[in-house]
């Protein structure tokens, strides 16, 4: 789930057209699988420099082909710091866009 400073940038026009772009892109390439595990279909875009309040606002970090991976959901919640929170259980739901539906996401 997007943290609450990233909220903005992540429902953004740049963002949501980058994120298409991409994803066209690695569909072509290799049907849009992982690129960390290449066994499960592409779910959601990773950044593999983190956004942080610090780098919100720099294109080269935030919309940058070279710093985006298309991977799963398994992979990514295994990434340090993007699986759900481990002092909770809970499900997250995305929308057919790939952005966190609050309104679905429960956590326990």
């Amino acid at each position: 789930m997007a943290k609450e400073f990233a909220q903005a940038f992540y429902h953004s026009k740049r963002w949501k057209c980058c994120r298409k772009s991409y994803i066209t892109q690695r569909q072509l390439i290799d049907g849009g699988l992982c690129e960390i595990c290449k066994d499960s279909l592409g779910y959601i875009l990773h950044h593999k420099i983190p956004v942080t309040p610090g780098n919100i606002n720099d294109p080269d970090i935030t919309l940058n082909h070279c710093n985006l991976q298309y991977v799963c959901k398994a992979c990514h919640d295994g990434e340090e710091g993007h699986g759900l929170n481990k002092k909770k259980n809970g499900k997250c739901f995305f929308d057919s866009t790939g952005i966190v539906d609050e309104t679905k996401t429960k956590l326990y």
